[in-house]
């Protein structure tokens, strides 16, 4: 590299950025109910009928709420800003604005897309992060090669600690699909002896890899003992195949809080022990039943979303 391209200013990184869809952050069920058995008129109606009714939090109600307490504590970082993403149109979408105002959510910025896909607005908009309830909507744009996740419904439970607890599933999430491609298609031993002669070459970066490292910029500007945000990586891996994980992490500069190598067992009781305010993951199965505990992520990336659920 030429000393004139090396010593150029590099740009300095801006907020953490997330998009999120009306559907994840409030309870639209029976508004969504209606547009399906009665159509767009009727829904429209119901909405402006309701429009001084304040909805009730949806699934990732809290994670936002949670991250937008970040900016208001003093600290030097990057910060971050939530963007609306909703197939609303602004009109149906006032009643979501009034919403917002209610919780006195800093959401500043929306794009209603009046039932277009929001998808090809993620890029423009700085996201780094996408969270729907529209499976279709997050499939198009992690084909775009942005982070994003489907929110399932999911057990609301409230997590009294102030702490944000964020949990992420390694392989096709914040890794690429390489290792577990071998799995699916070859077995657990020659994966296994796969990742014992690859361990010291780094994992390929996964469609969260971004999302990890703005997470870990604001966690920097905090003692480590006492951080607003809390991360875990929970995994089916075992030894041996954890060495290849730890050295990856360490390869890109990226500190995981807490490690879980849980070698099959299942990752529900683990998430909430943890006390996670969000878990992500590529697996249905593993999703399924990590949303009876937690607000969970389906992120439909990877070997294991080329096949129907039931071989998974």
């Amino acid at each position: 590299m030429s000393d004139h391209h090396a010593n150029r200013e590099q740009p300095q990184p801006g907020p953490l950025m997330v998009a999120i869809s009306s559907r994840a952050l409030f309870d639209l069920d029976s508004s969504h109910r209606i547009y399906e058995e009665h159509g767009l008129e009727r829904y429209i109606a119901y909405q402006r009928e309701r429009e001084d009714e304040t909805l009730q939090p949806g699934v990732a109600f809290e994670l936002v709420r949670k991250l937008l307490a970040l900016n208001d504590d003093g600290m030097d970082h990057p910060g971050v800003e939530v963007i609306l993403m909703s197939r609303n149109s602004a009109d149906t979408g006032l009643r979501i604005f009034n919403s917002i105002e209610h919780y006195d959510l800093r959401i500043e910025r929306a794009v209603f897309t009046n039932g277009a896909s929001p998808a090809q607005y993620i890029e423009p908009a700085g996201a780094q992060l996408f969270l729907s309830a529209n499976d279709d909507d997050v499939r198009r744009v992690l084909m775009a090669g942005h982070a994003a996740a489907t929110i399932l419904p999911s057990a609301i439970r409230e997590n009294r600690s102030s702490q944000l607890r964020l949990a992420f599933d390694g392989d096709a999430v914040i890794f690429s699909d390489e290792a577990e491609r071998v799995y699916k298609e070859q077995g657990l031993s020659a994966f296994s002896d796969s990742e014992r002669r690859a361990a010291d070459r780094p994992l390929a970066a996964g469609p969260f890899k971004a999302v990890l490292e703005a997470i870990h910029r604001v966690q920097s500007a905090y003692p480590m003992d006492e951080n607003p945000i809390r991360t875990a990586l929970v995994t089916a891996r075992s030894a041996p195949a954890h060495k290849r994980v730890i050295m990856t992490l360490r390869a890109w500069g990226i500190r995981i809080d807490e490690a879980m190598f849980l070698g099959g067992r299942d990752k529900a009781r683990f998430l909430r022990a943890f006390g996670a305010d969000i878990f992500f993951d590529d697996q249905q199965l593993h999703c399924s039943s990590a949303s009876r505990e937690v607000a969970t992520g389906h992120v439909p990336h990877g070997v294991a979303n080329e096949t129907s659920p039931r071989d998974e």
